[in-house]
């Protein structure tokens, strides 16, 4: 044995060792060995770690120094930043120390996220400042709004925001170094940035998803930094972090507010109207830095051309800033400044600077790219850079900035005063909840409005008193108000980033009309405490029965409560009327709701009812009488009972995780329905399992992937009377399994429809561009005699699409319940080609599967959470579905 251990140590000294340890553990020591030893120590190898950060002092400038009172994010984090991608509770926590410790900083939580998460803001001045914030925020308003110019003493106001998406960490991450900097840094660079100006500061646009995304990346971090871009970090599961709890892009967000995040930050915008605000993004992994002016022909047209001016002139400072440290990066390409709910366009249109920002993403804590091996801490680094150098720029022309934010007023006052359309008058028709949400979003966005006190017909609409409004458009949100009212269909440039046009009325389906100085002149108005509200009435315990329409936007939420509450109920496939309590007779539609107390109800009945209408704001009827004075009798077999259902969203990888969120967000805070999403993969485990009866299936778009035995057992589950439900690309697959008898039109027919032959190679980008449908508005015919559109008085209804694709199914009304109109688009660009193509093409489609149906939206009917007109759709393919035939 000693002759091998001699062998192999000279070979390797090191399993010499190694073995004669071994050797006296197996063999045990003499007596004399164990007195001449000496004393052993304990030792362990440890392999050294790739940490991948680095100290805060590294990310920045050596130019000022830093005060030692004032904890580093090191020191309290216990980790260099960009080691570990850092949570938003260690943001939080590091934020309110720095308030603490530092007498530049006031921290205040405006708002908390759907996940209770809080959103900070943190005013940073001087400290001689600090007393005086107040009036200084209040003098810059009155000059905003007075169009006044201001001394070159006035301060700016810089709003700083973050990662609005949650994998794009880098912004969130460096904000920890940038809050460090405020805080601690002496000097003369400081004091000129802090002295006479404001730094709001906005770490983390999306806590949500930004907390969601660190633990996939920290999760994934081994001891040795994987760079390798197959490695599962860089690879995030379904759902992203780029999303906020329900899935929706925050960035899409900041003129609809669907979100509470983004309304406690238009809160803020409003409150300080700043000079600049930033916002911190992340693109592909092979890009470099891109930082505005982005594509000048592809800006807002409401956006003034002296706002890219001055847009360039900051990114001077921003190229000075990569040229010195050597850093690749581009501008004026790809990105642009149209859609007025992004954070870089939103400010635009306000006389703010609104600045994006998009650095290459390491997504984990480094990444192989083109340009190398893409470092965490560089992605940070780079965040840092930007965010310094837009200080700098904009100190630098600081005067013109502040000349902007009055001229601004004062052309915006120019263009409303020489505008023929003097305004638009808004109408709540029979839905006030849909109206009321309308006016809630004009509030928040400082729009003003009256209310009419008198009637008025319009194109032979009628606006009634207290049920209308009337938007000025000589008003400081004169650009907002264009914006939300255009029905723009031609552009300069025709290649969108994003949606192409965001009508708000259309999106709220609306009646409502532009008018000149003429038609103004004859309205009667009032302030908003002129608005009627739905009057609501008695419930009688005595009542032969109960009704509610369906009409009311919150119809759903309030049959989904009566039901989980155990009332029986019906819904009528038919109009009638029927007599109150007091005697009087009622119209009540297709879809409404009829609660007959011989149906052996709970006991507390009419409380439960008194209750939901309360709460629900949907007036609910006593009836007298099952014997109706025209239509069918309540007890007639076209009052077919209503159950309640049990849905399930098919979700997880190959889904849209927008769609499968939206249509959650849906259920959850517009209906109160507690739908499951069940990953696609394990969907027949579902229906299989005894112990839930699922009613209904809801396919978001996707690529759908099931066996032939998968496949069966779904389709034996609609034939057993189930009911699936699938919008845009879901219906390739629904078309493929005959489950819908429908044709999608090929990508080569579209092709062919483009003539190609007057074209060079360099207009290949902008060929597929006018291909697509990147978000436009299209009107529909639609038979409102059609379960699935119960609630619906007009026979058209505006549809947001965002795709190309075009389904032809049977013209029988029994199948094709809605189809785009011979002129359909109504906002918005599309090609005229495409148009062509989709006129009189499929919008809704239904078909029956045994006992069970199946029902294709060739659109997405919850879009982006604000779409309300088209939301009764799905709520009629879940309670009103028993109808179809």
């Amino acid at each position: 044995m000693f002759a091998k251990l001699h062998y192999t140590a000279k070979k390797n000294p090191f399993s010499l060792v190694s073995l004669l340890a071994f050797g006296t553990i197996a063999f045990g020591a003499t007596a004399s060995q164990k007195s001449l030893a000496h004393p052993a120590s304990a030792s362990t190898v440890t392999i050294a770690p790739d940490v991948g950060g680095q100290p805060v002092t590294a990310y920045l400038p050596d130019t000022v120094s830093y005060n030692p009172a004032i904890p580093t994010p090191e020191s309290i984090l216990g980790a260099n930043i960009g080691e570990w991608h850092v949570r938003h509770d260690q943001v939080v926590n590091y934020m309110k120390l720095l308030a603490e410790k530092s007498d530049r900083i006031t921290i205040e939580e405006t708002g908390r996220t759907h996940e209770n998460r809080p959103l900070l803001l943190l005013t940073i001045t001087a400290p001689s400042n600090r007393n005086n914030i107040e009036a200084m925020r209040q003098q810059h308003i009155d000059a905003m709004e007075s169009g006044k110019k201001v001394g070159s003493d006035a301060p700016l106001i810089f709003y700083m925001g973050y990662s609005i998406h949650g994998n794009e960490p880098s912004g969130t991450n460096a904000s920890l170094a940038l809050a460090y900097y405020l805080a601690a840094a002496e000097g003369k660079e400081i004091d000129a940035l802090l002295n006479n100006n404001i730094v709001l500061f906005d770490p983390s646009f999306n806590p949500d998803g930004l907390s969601r995304f660190a633990q996939w990346a920290n999760m994934h971090k081994g001891k040795q930094l994987v760079s390798d871009s197959r490695h599962r970090e860089h690879d995030e599961g379904w759902p992203s972090g780029r999303t906020n709890h329900y899935w929706f892009d925050l960035n899409r967000d900041w003129l609809l507010l669907a979100h509470p995040e983004s309304q406690a930050r238009i809160k803020q915008f409003h409150k300080w109207r700043p000079h600049i605000l930033t916002d911190f993004h992340e693109m592909g992994t092979d890009s470099t830095y891109f930082f505005q002016p982005g594509v000048r022909s592809r800006k807002n047209p409401l956006t003034p051309d002296e706002n890219v001016t001055l847009t360039e002139a900051l990114a001077q400072y921003h190229a000075a800033a990569f040229d010195e440290q050597g850093e690749l990066y581009f501008t004026q390409e790809a990105f642009d400044d149209f859609y007025a709910g992004k954070g870089s366009t939103y400010p635009d249109l306000h006389g703010s600077v609104g600045i994006l920002f998009e650095q290459a993403s390491s997504r984990g804590h480094i990444q192989n790219s083109i340009n190398g091996k893409l470092a965490f801490k560089d992605t940070i680094a780079n965040q840092i850079t930007t965010s310094l150098s837009t200080f700098r720029g904009a100190l630098a022309n600081k005067a013109a900035i502040l000349d902007y934010q009055s001229g601004f007023v004062k052309s915006t006052q120019s263009l409303a005063e020489k505008d023929e359309q003097v305004g638009f008058v808004v109408s709540a028709s029979n839905d006030t909840a849909r109206f009321n949400a309308f006016v809630a979003l004009l509030e928040q966005h400082h729009i003003n409005y009256e209310v009419l006190t008198k009637d008025v017909e319009v194109s032979k609409v009628r606006y009634g008193a207290g049920s209308a409004i009337y938007i000025p458009s000589n008003q400081p949100q004169y650009r907002l108000v264009k914006s939300i009212f255009s029905t723009q269909t031609s552009f300069e440039n025709n290649t969108f980033y994003d949606v192409s046009t965001w009508n708000l009325a259309l999106a709220f389906n609306l009646d409502y009309a532009p008018l000149d100085r003429g038609d103004a002149r004859s309205l009667k108005l009032s302030d908003s405490t002129a608005l009627a509200q739905p009057a609501l009435n008695d419930i009688h315990p005595d009542a032969y029965a109960y009704a509610f329409s369906w009409h009311q936007y919150y119809a759903p939420a309030m049959l989904q409560t009566l039901l989980e509450a155990g009332v029986k109920v019906r819904s009528s496939e038919e109009a009638f009327s029927a007599i109150k309590y007091d005697g009087n007779s009622i119209e009540l539609q297709p879809g409404s709701i009829v609660v007959p107390k011989g149906l052996g109800q709970p006991e507390n009945l009419a409380a439960i009812l008194r209750d939901a209408q309360q709460q629900l704001q949907v007036p609910v009827f006593s009836l007298r009488s099952g014997l109706t004075p025209t239509g069918h009798d309540l007890g007639s077999r076209s009052m077919a009972p209503v159950t309640l259902p049990q849905v399930l969203i098919v979700g997880g990888e190959g889904t849209s995780e927008y769609e499968a969120g939206e249509i959650w967000h849906y259920f959850d805070t517009k209906v109160g329905l507690a739908a499951s999403i069940v990953e696609q993969q394990h969907l027949t485990s579902a229906l299989n399992d005894p112990s839930v009866t699922y009613t209904h299936l809801l396919f978001p778009s996707g690529g759908y992937r099931f066996t032939e035995s998968e496949r069966t057992q779904i389709e034996q589950w609609v034939k057993a009377g189930g009911v699936i439900v699938g919008q845009k690309s879901a219906l390739l697959y629904f078309a493929q399994h005959k489950w819908l008898d429908v044709e999608i039109v090929s990508r080569e027919s579209i092709d062919n429809a483009f003539d190609e032959s007057e074209l060079s190679y360099k207009d290949g980008a902008s060929l597929y561009a006018r291909k697509l449908v990147a978000g436009a508005v299209f009107e529909a015919n639609i038979d409102n005699t059609h379960p699935l559109f119960y609630g619906y008085d007009d026979d058209t209804l505006p549809m947001f699409k965002t795709n190309n694709m075009i389904v032809e199914a049977s013209s029988s009304p029994f199948i094709t319940p809605a189809r785009y109109t011979d002129e359909p688009l109504m906002a918005g660009f599309s090609d005229k080609r495409m148009v062509a193509l989709m006129a009189e093409s499929t919008a809704v489609t239904t078909q029956k599967m045994g006992r069970g149906v199946v029902i294709g939206f060739t659109d997405n009917t919850q879009f982006r959470g604000y779409w309300y007109g088209t939301n009764k759709m799905l709520a009629n393919a879940i309670y009103q579905s028993h109808f179809i035939r």
